[in-house]
């Protein structure tokens, strides 16, 4: 079975959008963590004061499309729809 990992950015384009990310990422990590199947979530904010790095890993696809559907339906979902995202997801055979 392969795992899968999520790298890559959240960039927010202006200071509203940044403080909608600041406002919503703690519950969204507190969430995210408690998912079954999730290895490693991290968000980070990078030198750049609007672009936070993305480092994900989950169990397998199950538990990633299952994050993925929890997300897009989550009020961090939909106050950060609009925020851009550059993501790399792979699949890694242990």
């Amino acid at each position: 079975m392969s795992a899968v990992e999520v790298t890559g950015r959240l960039i927010c384009s202006s200071v509203e959008e940044m403080s909608i990310v600041t406002q919503h990422l703690p519950r969204h990590i507190q969430l995210t963590r408690a998912e079954p199947g999730r290895e490693r979530f991290e968000v980070k904010l990078t030198s750049h004061p609007f672009v936070f790095a993305v480092s994900e890993r989950f169990v397998d696809q199950a538990a990633y499309a299952a994050h993925q559907a929890r997300t897009a339906m989550s009020e961090w979902g939909r106050a950060t729809a609009s925020v851009k995202r550059e993501v790399e997801v792979r699949l890694v055979d242990d």
